[in-house]
C-alpha cells in the first residue's frame, strides 16, 4: 500500500515520537525543549517551534495517547482519530509548498505545537483506517523491546523497530540453533 509523502512522513514521526518516551530499554528522548526543536527539524516540521517547557510536557502527554494507536482495534483508532482532530480543531485545507508539493494541513502554522502534532497525525491515521491498513503499526518482535514502527513494506514483512533489534533477535536465534544442534 502507497501512502501519499505526508501521510508516510507523519506515520514514521508517530512512532518515532512514541518510541521517545522513557522505557526500561532507553532513558527519555525528550528531555529538554531544545532537544524537541532539533528533533522536529530533523523531520522538516513547519510552524512556530516550540519555545517553553509546557509545550513539551504536552508532547510528552501526546506521545502516550498516540501509543494506543498500536494497541487499539479500528474502532479505538477510529475514536482516537476523531478526539484528536475535535480537540485540535482541524480545518483540512490544501497547501503548496517545498519539499512536499500539494498536500494537506489542518491547522494553522501558528497553533501550538502540540496540537499541530496530533492533527497532522491524525490526518494520516485517517489514511490507514480508510486504507483498512491499520495492522502495519506494529510493536517490535523483539523479546526485550516495545517500541513501535510502522511497517510501509509491500509485503508487510518488517517486524523490528530498527536494525539492533533486528540483528540481535538473528543472533540468539542462530546461537539456539547451534545450541540445539550441539545437543543432538
Amino acid at each position: 500500500m502507497a501512502f501519499t509523502h505526508d501521510t508516510d512522513v507523519a506515520l514514521q514521526y508517530a512512532a518515532v515520537l512514541v518510541n521517545t518516551r522513557p522505557t526500561a530499554a532507553h532513558p527519555e528522548g525528550l528531555p529538554s525543549v531544545e532537544v524537541l526543536r532539533r528533533h522536529l527539524l530533523e523531520w522538516d516540521w513547519t510552524g512556530r517551534p516550540p519555545e517553553h517547557e509546557c509545550e513539551l510536557q504536552a508532547v510528552r502527554r501526546l506521545r502516550e495517547r498516540l501509543r494506543d494507536y498500536w494497541e487499539c482495534d479500528v474502532d479505538g483508532a477510529v475514536e482516537l482519530t476523531n478526539e484528536l482532530l475535535r480537540d485540535g480543531d482541524a480545518r483540512p485545507r490544501l497547501v503548496h509548498h517545498e519539499p512536499l508539493g500539494w498536500h494537506v494541513h489542518a491547522t494553522e502554522d501558528d497553533d501550538p505545537l502540540p496540537v499541530r502534532l496530533a492533527v497532522d497525525i491524525a490526518m494520516a491515521m485517517i489514511d490507514v483506517i480508510r486504507a483498512g491498513e491499520l495492522d502495519r503499526l506494529k510493536v517490535c518482535a523483539a523479546d526485550d523491546c516495545d517500541d513501535v514502527l510502522v511497517d510501509l513494506s509491500r509485503n508487510r514483512s518488517r517486524k523490528f523497530c530498527d536494525g539492533t533489534c533486528g540483528n540481535r533477535a538473528n543472533v540468539a536465534a542462530y546461537r539456539a540453533r547451534k545450541a540445539a544442534q550441539a545437543q543432538a
